[in-house]
């Protein structure tokens, strides 16, 4: 990386940054119902939506209905997008003539989408109509991401003195659609388009290329999905080689834009995370261990030398730097998207890209990763107070035993999920179907599968060629128990908090930078001591072996 790439990567950084803190008390305000200048244009639409699905938007509820409320909500829009991607070539905005998808794509593809995962074992511009990508595939990246946001939002409300409940999730979510994620696409869209993304539903073009043959160019609604897909923390992309390809990320500029959507709101949820709690320092730090870690990623995978802009799989648009930014990006905010081939990638890269994954708080993805760091707070918060020989607390909330076990149960699903289908994989001979590689190179690219599915993050090796019974079904079970065992864990334990007697005492001060230091050397054991012995085999062996034959 030299001095350019440098000042580039601080400048993104830099701008999300400062972008965050500004759109900070904004994005509070949403949860406070504080009124904002569009009060007129959001508070009736609102009400008309809360009126048509007969809900009382204002009655608080306890952590159980509001988790219960998410799940019906979430089963309900993957049931309808199931129906429309089965039946698809039953529908309009079909000009190609697709057929509908098979049970078991439908299925794997509704549920990666459902859950904020976006895993595709489809190529999009081949297989989706119109319909599909619109309301299939941006319908539920609408969703799932504010169903992400809605419970972070409820997480935090459990530590708010004087709290009643967890909120309503009908009025989060609809508030959450209507005056965060629908503004910011709709910004963000016409930012893309003007960039030179198309935005169409008036069929392929066919042109004849400069050589003198006919062909096929694959344009529709893409802009919209782009902008859904970044700001949402999704990442599935409207074709097969999603952002590598020319259409979806035409130039370095697109490149950079969706690179800063990408992280904006998961860093201003921290930003928000102070304004909520009314405790602005209590974010400072969730803030620099996210970033530290996420830095700690960075500082990794450009420790080795970055491939060149011809190494195949690389984009030349874009080159080494960009392509391994994008890589450590994706997967420490849980997007997923790519913008180069993945074995492409230095192991080194690979590397971080399952970092970030496995701690799924750098800064996560919108909503689940603010959940997450409040985890690792209290784990760290419970062992430093058993260290000391104080009462472990948290904001005057007293963290007991039970609360730990709730805690160490979600941490402890994570590498379940992930190293058992891994393992399972093998021994069905599944792996070897989808012709992964042998060795190191083979057992990353299984185990990162199913690291994606359950981070829900939705980045992969495989693509298209896992599109089998055994990654559909499997990764879709992944993906279900990663999205909801953990953040319904964390729900019941924000619920526990409500109405707990507070102590404020001279303990451990939360907002130092001291506690930062202490959280991301927590993060890093935890995260480490559980899966080092399979990042061995992986890509740290395959890292080794390029040094050895002198590819470093």
């Amino acid at each position: 990386m030299d001095l350019s790439e440098a000042f580039e990567l601080f400048l993104i950084l830099g701008s999300v940054l400062i972008s965050a803190r500004l759109l900070a008390p904004y994005v509070a305000g949403v949860y406070t119902n504080s009124r904002s200048r569009l009060e007129r244009v959001f508070a009736p639409l609102e009400k008309l939506i809360f009126r048509a699905l007969g809900v009382d938007a204002l009655r608080v509820m306890g952590w159980k209905e509001y988790f219960l409320s998410a799940v019906i909500a979430n089963a309900f829009a993957m049931a309808l997008a199931f129906v429309i991607l089965m039946f698809q070539n039953f529908f309009p905005l079909d000009p190609q003539g697709f057929h509908g998808l098979s049970l078991g794509l439908a299925f794997q593809t509704v549920v990666s989408f459902g859950t904020n995962t976006n895993l595709q074992h489809y190529n999009g511009e081949s297989s989706l109509s119109y319909l599909s990508q619109m309301g299939a595939i941006q319908f539920l990246q609408f969703s799932s991401a504010a169903t992400g946001i809605c419970f972070g939002v409820a997480m935090v409300r459990g530590f708010i003195t004087g709290s009643k409940g967890l909120g309503n999730f009908y009025s989060d979510f609809v508030r959450t659609i209507t005056r965060i994620l629908l503004p910011f696409s709709l910004l963000s869209s016409v930012a893309l388009v003007w960039l030179g993304v198309p935005q169409t539903i008036s069929g392929y073009a066919s042109v004849i290329g400069i050589e003198g043959i006919r062909q096929t160019i694959p344009v529709g609604p893409v802009a919209s999905l782009v902008s859904i897909m970044q700001i949402g923390t999704n990442g599935g992309g409207y074709y097969g080689a999603n952002s590598a390809y020319p259409l979806q990320n035409p130039n370095p500029a697109t490149d950079v834009l969706e690179l800063y959507l990408m992280m904006l709101l998961p860093t201003c949820l921290i930003f928000a995370f102070g304004r909520l709690l009314g405790k602005k320092r209590e974010a400072r730090p969730l803030l620099i261990s996210a970033y530290s870690l996420y830095a700690l990623n960075l500082l990794v995978a450009f420790l080795a030398p970055l491939p060149s802009a011809q190494a195949p799989g690389i984009e030349v648009r874009f080159g080494g730097f960009l392509s391994t930014f994008w890589t450590v990006t994706t997967t420490s905010t849980m997007t997923g998207s790519v913008n180069a081939s993945l074995y492409a990638m230095n192991p080194l890269a690979i590397l971080s890209a399952f970092m970030g994954m496995f701690v799924q708080a750098a800064p996560g993805g919108v909503g689940s990763g603010l959940a997450y760091m409040l985890m690792y707070v209290l784990i760290t918060v419970f062992v430093v107070g058993l260290m000391s020989g104080r009462t472990p607390e948290y904001l005057g909330l007293k963290i007991g035993a039970r609360d730990l076990k709730l805690l160490m149960l979600a941490f402890l699903i994570h590498p379940l999920i992930i190293l058992v289908p891994t393992i399972l994989a093998y021994v069905s001979g599944a792996a070897a179907a989808v012709n992964a590689g042998s060795g190191p190179l083979g057992l990353t690219a299984i185990m990162y599968e199913f690291a994606s599915a359950a981070s829900n993050n939705g980045s992969d090796f495989l693509g298209a060629a896992a599109n089998t019974q055994f990654f559909n079904l499997s990764t879709a079970f992944v993906m279900l128990i990663g999205r909801y065992a953990p953040l319904g864990l964390l729900m019941a334990l924000s619920g526990s908090m409500i109405g707990r007697k507070r102590f404020f005492t001279t303990g451990l001060d939360t907002a130092s930078f001291a506690f930062s230091g202490v959280l991301v050397l927590s993060v890093l054991v935890l995260v480490v001591l559980t899966f080092l012995p399979f990042l061995a085999l992986g890509p740290i062996l395959s890292y080794l072996r390029g040094m050895v034959n002198g590819f470093g």
